[in-house]
């Protein structure tokens, strides 16, 4: 059974008539009457009689014609939806970023993204770069902005290095600064007490193996927090905690902020896709605008 038979068929039932539906379909009249016989004898029954040259539907063809109304119109609609998608008028896009991001480089991508597209749905799944890689090798995210390097052993991604951000340590501004105030050493921080984040956070990694090379274990005063509690145990006074940049300097923080003396600490964030699968056309076109996206670490 084909789109064409049942388009045939209900112009023919509408109009009673098979030259006037074949003009109404624009093909040749002995075309449309091979195509309702086609299907007659598919079905294996009659969908009309011709008595006299009157044309009436037999009960198969009542019973058929408001299937074939509805398949035509269900057809209709997958095309329409389709070709949504495929002009970026509908569709979402599964991103994930780790939350400094979210609340730094972020918001005014999307928001170009949104006043260009805006009948795409942007979900975004907040969380460390270990977390986001677990996400993405799934399939539960179409791209994330995480990391590098990968944890191993990784998943096949596919990364492209996008910026490079310098991390500082921030501290409560009534608390003594730590070290002398200048540039600080890691070594420095071996006397001051951490706020760190939770496992699956790279910023936790980074500070822990930044300690361990200078020569100690790092002192947690409080361990276990998202970014945002991250940042309210430290102007609460209870530790340091070593950050990126774009955070620290970020307006209503409120916070001491002490550069890392050279070599310093940095991270590279990289967008990612799983390299098995293609984005969606929805996600390519973010995925365009990040990378035309010039990003610096002290934005």
């Amino acid at each position: 059974m084909q789109f064409q038979q049942l388009r045939y068929f209900v112009a023919v039932a509408e109009t009673r008539h098979f030259t006037r539906a074949s003009e109404q379909m624009h093909v040749a009249q002995p075309s449309l009457s091979q195509q309702i016989r086609a299907l007659e004898r598919e079905l294996g029954t009659e969908l009309f009689s011709r008595a006299r040259g009157n044309i009436a539907l037999t009960d198969a063809g009542e019973t058929l014609l408001p299937l074939a109304r509805r398949i035509l119109a269900d057809a209709d609609t997958a095309r329409h939806e389709v070709a949504e998608v495929a002009q970026l008028r509908r569709g979402r896009v599964r991103l994930g970023a780790t939350p400094s991001l979210c609340t730094g480089l972020l918001p005014d991508v999307l928001r170009a993204f949104h006043d260009r597209h805006p009948g795409i749905q942007l979900l975004i799944n907040e969380g460390g770069s270990h977390d986001l890689v677990r996400h993405l090798a799934r399939g539960a995210l179409d791209l994330a902005l995480l990391a590098l390097p990968l944890p191993s052993p990784a998943p096949a991604l596919s990364t492209v290095a996008l910026l490079r951000e310098d991390l500082v340590v921030v501290s409560a501004p009534q608390a003594p600064a730590p070290g002398d105030g200048g540039p600080l050493e890691i070594a420095a921080l071996q006397g001051e007490r951490l706020v760190m984040f939770r496992h699956g956070y790279d910023l936790r990694e980074l500070t822990v193996a930044a300690c361990r090379a200078a020569g100690f274990e790092p002192d947690f005063a409080v361990e276990g927090g998202e970014l945002d509690a991250v940042l309210g145990f430290v102007r609460a006074g209870l530790g340091v905690a070593v950050v990126p940049h774009m955070v620290a300097t970020r307006a209503g923080h409120g916070l001491r902020v002490t550069p890392l003396a050279e070599p310093g600490l940095h991270r590279t964030i990289a967008l990612a896709h799983r390299s098995d699968v293609a984005p969606p056309r929805a996600a390519r076109e973010l995925q365009h605008m990040l990378l035309a996206t010039e990003f610096t670490s002290n934005r």
